[in-house]
């Protein structure tokens, strides 16, 4: 059973992530107006397999833990650690963001500091910088909103079971009631 709910869920997540990356592929598509193969080769370029891969990796756990949320919606204290887990992935995402963001930084200020700056290196200079500076923000362009839609899809999610938990143990208030007048 734990093995089965275990395939069930993946195959239910991993159908989320690909659905999501064809979202994806057709918004770079219409962004940078090229063939598939050229806005995919941008991507790579500006983002790094390294980082698109965790991204993907993150992703996937967020929703797989976002669905055992689902799944354990009446189980209060399974639903916790569930959801929790969703929270702690989902923030991965944007510590991956920001670090990539350091990193691509750290890489463009390395870059000045190991060239000799002069009229005919600048060019050369300035090229890799805003190569590594185009890593830096463009990681955090994408990282933070992945982060931050899937941290509110997950404490919707969560309010929305936590309002039918507390309806449904509420007694029944009376219909009929006076309006206090002042």
């Amino acid at each position: 059973m734990l093995i089965s709910s275990m395939i069930r869920t993946s195959s239910r997540a991993l159908s989320f992530v690909l659905a999501f990356l064809v979202f994806c592929f057709i918004f770079i598509k219409s962004i940078f107006n090229t063939n598939l193969n050229e806005a995919l080769e941008q991507v790579f370029t500006n983002l790094g397999p390294i980082f698109l891969f965790l991204l993907l990796a993150l992703i996937f756990i967020t929703v797989y833990c976002w669905l055992k949320q689902i799944e354990f919606a009446d189980e209060q204290n399974q639903r916790q650690v569930w959801t929790e887990a969703a929270l702690q992935s989902a923030d991965s995402i944007s510590t991956l963001a920001l670090t990539c963001t350091l990193l691509g930084i750290s890489l463009g200020i390395g870059t000045l500091a190991e060239e000799q700056l002069t009229p005919e290196t600048v060019q050369l200079v300035v090229k890799n910088l805003t190569k590594h500076f185009s890593l830096a923000f463009m990681t955090t362009v994408v990282g933070l909103p992945c982060s931050a839609l899937l941290r509110s899809i997950v404490q919707i999610t969560e309010a929305k079971f936590e309002a039918k938990n507390k309806y449904a143990t509420e007694p029944q208030r009376e219909t009929d009631y006076e309006i206090p007048t002042i």
